[in-house]
């Protein structure tokens, strides 16, 4: 089952529950990535459904940071809830640093955070593994402490 067809029947899910932010989180999610599959050179397939959810997480992560509406930002918080159960589980920051063991004394030894930063991210990559930036970021700065 394509990620699209279960993010479908999860909306109709919520539609006969009653679940009104569950509904409608799906309902533009829905809309996204079927208006950007239908572009010209895209695929439609999964990895490009699960961009599109990130997009949609990050955006409400964004707003979250941005408002002072209490009511507002718990909105957001559920919608991030209901997208983030249709993406990988990324690692957290303990994760992290088990998986930057083998390359800290390169992370260690980069000129600044930045390039510390950009070999964590390679080694990362490298392994597969689902990572959100900030993490990697707060790793890094933990190791070169």
């Amino acid at each position: 089952m394509s990620l699209l067809d279960q993010i479908k029947a999860r909306m109709f899910a919520a539609m006969k529950s009653g679940n009104v932010t569950e509904r409608e989180i799906l309902k533009v999610a829905m809309g996204e990535i079927t208006t950007d599959a239908a572009r010209a050179g895209r695929k439609g397939d999964d990895d490009e459904a699960q961009a599109l959810l990130k997009k949609l997480v990050k955006s409400n992560e964004e707003t979250i940071e941005a408002s002072q509406d209490e009511t507002q930002k718990a909105q957001l918080r559920a919608e991030i809830a209901v997208l983030a159960d249709f993406l990988p589980k990324s690692l957290g920051l303990p994760e992290i640093l088990a998986a930057l063991a083998p390359v800290a004394d390169a992370v260690k030894a980069a000129g600044n955070d930045g390039q510390a930063t950009g070999v964590a991210m390679k080694h990362l990559k490298s392994l597969g593994a689902e990572v959100n930036g900030k993490d990697v970021s707060a790793a890094v700065r933990q190791l070169r402490a």
